[in-house]
């Protein structure tokens, strides 16, 4: 029977939508649905979930999926591969071994010519003392100086040349590195493909799809830019991104979307039943399972008629040996005696270990003993031969299995998990072929890509950066750019223009004389979109001219924040205060200290500008010492969106003309009652 392969269509990667971890990506692939509706999608990347493969027919009617799946194949890569990157680092390790032992084998030299030395012959007691041989001694010496010159000067040139392919090896091993991964990484390049079965279209009219799946790998970060001009009230805010991806395949011209939200967090609503009182209660919700049909083990008689399969590959039989080993018996069904293969002397050998180190977990009844045996291995050893004693040499029978339990059987939550079922074949034994069981089956290569992508989520994060999802709180939102970009597969951060956002701006200047005698630009700005800003870096640029890197905090809609510029140098503030202490009441049992506060603010600059001066006064929880203030200032709003101010705190807002001064007089009294007045001590802070 001859099996026809899928036709198959390119694809073309059009628009990703990055999570907080992890991005949701849509291909587009265009032709001609064949007669059997077969189509294969190439191009996916190999880091894609597989259980979030989404198809959909676009533009034409009648035409629908009705299957989708992911199939991996390997195939050599072209011959025009691009791994020249690869093959130099391959030939810079070879340079770097062939210098290393070129060096080391000069060093060797070294060492056995500063090793050589005049060694005087062996004298006998009776032997009279011989004259020392100074010129053999000298030439001895010249020949080692003459030798060890030309040595170390090798020896030089060899170290030097070690340096160079040292330091060509590093580059070009941090080029690799960061490299893109869109490429395959070994000599037999892995591809992954979605098999889809389209229904309702003819061969002669062209069908568009739309393949959308999930891969781990993919980060981002806010990251602002702030232009703003002296004297206005407005300013240009430009939402950037910083991305960094390594999912395995270069975005080339996509459109790219950013997300506050959680990929990996389930979005269906959850189910609020109630909780009667009373006898009548309401029937539970079906949960959707179901016991296997009766007769089930009928439907494949026909498949077991001709006898067992022959075995894939058997092993030789050893020299001298009298048998050959049988390959392993598949893995014991599901509420049934699994099969014992004969040994070579008639008597029963232990049940091998299946394929694959363990046994797929499945559900009751199939329960197992402390000591790890399954309990359905021991009915084939049930009734009267189990009660008596074991023979010499053998094995000792196990107990009888308990009854099974009472009632209907009780599903687990991994078979109610009706997406991760799979129909298992009819080369399955026992009671497992043609049910429904949870897929144990596990790719190791799959999940070491998926390993690698995921690393991309340790990058250090940029200056002021902060996680999408720490400053987002308890919403999500999404910032679509305004044009395609390019971000290659190499985990390194890449900056990609979203949109520019309107605010609202005005420069304010603010001190804390009694704190600090400077006073600091601030820019007080105001959201008044329909989307947060999140908290992020901004680069502040004034007049055209760079100012500095600052952090922006988050703001919400129609919010406002501050951000600090730093200080204002052409604007000076000077704090003068005086205490006076006197007492008061009908016997001068109240001591009144009477403080004055006098600020004097000058502007330096060009331009008017507008000062908060905040001023902090003292609280008191006492209800017999009383603070009566005597000054023009007002106590600040603390609103959703202004700053916190600590309590006792007063504001002054003054606008200076260019060049102008200003005074600023206040001051309050702590009216304190004889009982609770302080003796001695510092009284004045």
């Amino acid at each position: 029977m001859r099996v026809e392969k899928a036709r198959s269509w390119g694809s073309a990667l059009d628009s990703v939508v990055v999570y907080a971890q992890g991005a949701l990506c849509r291909r587009l692939a265009r032709g001609c649905v064949p007669a059997d509706g077969r189509v294969r999608v190439t191009g996916l990347p190999r880091s894609l979930d597989p259980g979030s493969l989404r198809a959909r027919v676009l533009g034409v009617t009648g035409v629908r999926v009705v299957e989708a799946r992911v199939e991996i194949g390997a195939e050599p890569p072209d011959a025009g591969a691009p791994d020249a990157l690869r093959r130099e680092v391959e030939r810079l390790t070879d340079a770097y071994a062939a210098a290393r032992g070129r060096r080391d084998r000069q060093l060797d030299l070294v060492r056995e010519i500063a090793a050589l030395h005049p060694v005087p012959p062996a004298r006998k007691r009776d032997d009279p003392h011989r004259r020392t041989p100074v010129d053999a001694w000298l030439e001895l010496a010249d020949f080692v100086e003459h030798r060890l010159t030309g040595l170390h000067d090798r020896l030089t040139e060899l170290d030097e040349a070690l340096r160079l392919v040292e330091h060509e090896l590093t580059l070009a091993a941090d080029r690799l590195a960061r490299a893109s991964t869109d490429t395959p990484s070994a000599h037999v390049e892995t591809t992954v493909s979605a098999v889809l079965t389209l229904v309702g279209g003819t061969g002669d009219e062209e069908t568009e799809l739309e393949l959308e799946y999930g891969v781990p790998g993919a980060v981002w970060v806010p990251a602002y830019r702030l232009s703003h001009r002296q004297g206005e009230d407005s300013g240009r805010l430009v939402l950037r991104a910083s991305v960094a991806q390594r999912t395995g395949e270069d975005w080339t011209g996509v459109r790219v979307a950013l997300s506050t939200a959680d990929l990996r967090r389930r979005t269906d609503l959850p189910r609020l039943r109630s909780i009667r009182i009373g006898r009548r209660q309401p029937a539970p919700a079906p949960s959707g399972w179901r016991e296997p049909p009766a007769g089930l083990a009928g439907l494949f008689a026909g498949y077991d008629a001709p006898g067992p399969r022959p075995a894939a590959a058997t092993e030789p039989a050893a020299v001298g040996a009298g048998f050959a080993p049988t390959p392993p018996p598949p893995p014991p069904a599901y509420g049934g005696p699994p099969p014992v293969p004969a040994a070579p002397g008639g008597a029963p050998a232990a049940a091998p270990m299946p394929f694959g180190g363990a046994m797929p977990q499945v559900a009751p009844p199939a329960r197992s003993r402390p000591g790890g045996a399954p309990r359905t291995a021991a009915r084939a050893f049930t009734g009267p031969a189990a009660k008596a004693p074991a023979a010499p040499g053998q094995a000792a029978a196990p107990p009888p299995p308990p009854a099974p339990p009472v009632g209907p059987p009780q599903p687990s939550g991994a078979e109610l998990d009706y997406a991760a079922l799979v129909l298992c074949g009819p080369d399955e034994q026992g009671d497992r072929r043609g049910r429904l069981f949870p897929d144990s089956s596990f790719d190791p290569v799959a999940a070491e890509y998926r390993r690698r992508a995921e690393a991309v989520t340790a990058l250090p994060l940029p200056g002021h950066a902060v996680r999408p999802r720490e400053s987002a709180g308890s919403f999500d939102h999404r910032f679509d750019a305004a044009a395609r970009a390019d971000i290659p597969s190499d985990g390194t951060w890449h900056t990609v223009a979203v949109g520019e956002i309107p605010v609202g701006l005005r420069t304010e200047y603010l001190c804390v004389p009694s704190v600090e005698p400077t006073v600091y630009a601030t820019l007080v700005l105001s959201n008044a979109t329909d989307q947060a800003l999140l908290a992020g870096p901004v680069e502040v640029t004034l007049d055209d001219d760079f100012l500095l890197t600052a952090a922006l905090p988050t703001l919400a809609p129609g919010g406002v924040r501050r951000v600090g510029l730093g200080p204002a140098e052409g604007i000076r503030v000077t704090r003068r205060t005086h205490l006076r202490e006197s007492t008061s009441g009908l016997r001068n049992n109240i001591t009144v200290l009477d403080h004055r506060v006098h600020v004097e603010l000058a502007n330096r600059l060009a331009r008017p500008v507008a000062v908060e001066v905040r001023e902090p006064v003292p609280v008191t929880s006492d209800p017999d010492v009383r603070i009566e203030e005597r000054a023009d200032w007002t106590a600040p709003e603390d609103g959703a969106g202004s700053d916190r101010h600590a309590p006792g705190t007063r504001v002054w807002r003054v606008t200076l003309p260019a060049g102008g001064t200003a005074a600023l007089d206040g001051g309050y009294e702590i009216r304190i009652p004889a009982g609770k007045a302080l003796v001695d001590g510092n009284r004045r802070s």
